[in-house]
C-alpha cells in the first residue's frame, strides 16, 4: 500500500462528525490574538472575556489547601458532596427566601456541564429549543452538537431585550418548541428580567408545555434591581448556576443545578457515566466560598464603579449607544456608526488601541455585526485607560 493511499484511508477514518462542526467560541480567539500582542511586548486591556480579575474567596482557598494537606481527594457522589448540596439549599433560603430541597440540587462541572446534563435529560435529538439573540453562544452550539435545533428569537429594546411570553408562543405556533432557555442577568447584554416579566414568560411556557431552563450564573451581580430565581416561581423549572462569576471561581469548574424532582435520577445516571463526579477539591472549595460573601460584595462594588466609568466614559469616547447594563459585568455597545463589521472593528481596536473586546457576531448571528461586548470585570484603572485608548483611536 502506498503512503498516499494510507494517508487517504487515515483521513477518511478520522473525518470529524457533522455535529462537531459548531462555530468557535469567538472570545477565545480574541484572547489568543491578545496573547500574541502581549508576547511581543504590548500591553492589552482585557475586556473580551467574562472572567473576574479577582481570585476565589479566601475561605475557599484555605479549604482547598487544607484538603490537599490531608492528602486524600477521592470520588464523591455523582450528585455532589451532600454538605455542599445542603449549603446551596441554604443559599436559596438566605438569598431569595425560597425553600429548595437539597435532594433537587445537583453539583456540576461549571454551568457548562450543567447545560449538557440539562439538554440530555430534557430533550431528544431533533427537538427545537428557543434561545434569545443576542445570547451566550454555547447555548446554540451545545444544543447543535447534541442534535437539537436552537430556535433564535430576537429581543428588542421595548422589552429591555428580554424574551416575552407572546414572542415565545408566536414561535411555538409556527413550529412547536420543546424547550426555552433564558438568562437574567444576561450575557452579553447585562440586561435583567423583572419578577413580573419572568413569571409571565414562565407561565406562557408552562401553558404550552414548553420546558423551561433558567441560566442564573450572574445572580448576585445585579445593580438595577434584585435578580429573581426561577426556582421560586415554579418547581418544574430547571435552574443552572455556577461559582464562576459572583464567587470568582472560573477555573475551579464547579456549578450546580436545581432540577425538577423527576429529573434527579436521570441526571444522576448521566453524571455517573459522563464524569463520575465533579472534582472533589473544587466542591470542597465551593462550600467554603459561601463564607466569603463580604469579599465578594466588595468586588461587586468594584464592578459597579467600573460600570459607572464605562457608562459615563464611552459616550465621550464616541460610543453613545448601548443596552442597559442592569447586571453581570458586560456592556453591549452599538458600533454601527463606525462599522458594519464588528469582527473587523474588534480586530482593529485590538491592534491599534490594544483593547480587547468581543464582536457581537459571537452572540447574535442576525444583528451582531453592529455590536461589541465589553467586559468590565477588571480594575477601575484599566477601565479608565480603556476609555482613554478608545477615545484616542476613534478620534
Amino acid at each position: 500500500m502506498s503512503d498516499a493511499t494510507l494517508r487517504d484511508r487515515v483521513t477518511t477514518l478520522l473525518t470529524a462528525t457533522r455535529r462537531s462542526d459548531v462555530p468557535p467560541f469567538m472570545v477565545m480567539d480574541v484572547m489568543a490574538a491578545a496573547a500574541r500582542i502581549e508576547a511581543a511586548g504590548g500591553h492589552v486591556i482585557h475586556m473580551e472575556v467574562g472572567q473576574p480579575a479577582a481570585s476565589a474567596p479566601k475561605p475557599a482557598i484555605a479549604a482547598a489547601q487544607a484538603a490537599l494537606a490531608d492528602g486524600r481527594i477521592d470520588y464523591t457522589s455523582a450528585l455532589g458532596i451532600p454538605s455542599l448540596r445542603e449549603r446551596i439549599a441554604r443559599h436559596y433560603r438566605d438569598s431569595y427566601g425560597c425553600s429548595v430541597d437539597a435532594e433537587r440540587i445537583i453539583v456540576t462541572t461549571g454551568s457548562s456541564g450543567g447545560f449538557i446534563l440539562a439538554f440530555l435529560s430534557m430533550f431528544e435529538p431533533g427537538d427545537r429549543v428557543a434561545v434569545t439573540v443576542p445570547g451566550y453562544p454555547p447555548y446554540r452550539h451545545i444544543l447543535t452538537a447534541l442534535g437539537c435545533e436552537p430556535v433564535l428569537i430576537e429581543t428588542t429594546g421595548d422589552t429591555r431585550h428580554a424574551l416575552t411570553g407572546e414572542a415565545l408562543l408566536a414561535a411555538h405556533r409556527k413550529t412547536p418548541l420543546k424547550g426555552v432557555l433564558v438568562g437574567s442577568p444576561a450575557n452579553p447584554t447585562g440586561t435583567m428580567m423583572s419578577r413580573e416579566a419572568l413569571a409571565s414568560l414562565m407561565a406562557a411556557a408552562e401553558s404550552a408545555g414548553i420546558r423551561f431552563i433558567s441560566d442564573e450564573i450572574y445572580h448576585g451581580l445585579d445593580y438595577a434591581f434584585p435578580a429573581v430565581t426561577a426556582a421560586e416561581l415554579s418547581p418544574s423549572a430547571l435552574v443552572i448556576n455556577s461559582f464562576s462569576k459572583y464567587f470568582c471561581m472560573t477555573g475551579w469548574r464547579v456549578g450546580w443545578m436545581v432540577v425538577p424532582e423527576v429529573l434527579v435520577r436521570p441526571i444522576e445516571r448521566l453524571q455517573q457515566n459522563l464524569s463520575i463526579s465533579v472534582p472533589t477539591l473544587s466542591q470542597i472549595a465551593a462550600e467554603a466560598a459561601f463564607e466569603g460573601r463580604d469579599e465578594m460584595e466588595a468586588i461587586k462594588r468594584g464592578y459597579q464603579e467600573n460600570r459607572r466609568i464605562l457608562i459615563e466614559g464611552l459616550p465621550k469616547a464616541g460610543l453613545t449607544k448601548f443596552l442597559p447594563a442592569d447586571g453581570a459585568f458586560y456592556l453591549y455597545a452599538d458600533v454601527s456608526d463606525f462599522t458594519s463589521d464588528s469582527f473587523a472593528f474588534a480586530n482593529e481596536m485590538l491592534e491599534k488601541a490594544h483593547v480587547a473586546a468581543t464582536p457581537g457576531v459571537d452572540f447574535d448571528p442576525i444583528h451582531g455585526r453592529a455590536f461589541i461586548r465589553f467586559s468590565y470585570a477588571r480594575s477601575a484603572a484599566e477601565m479608565q485607560e480603556a476609555v482613554a485608548r478608545i477615545a484616542r483611536w476613534l478620534k
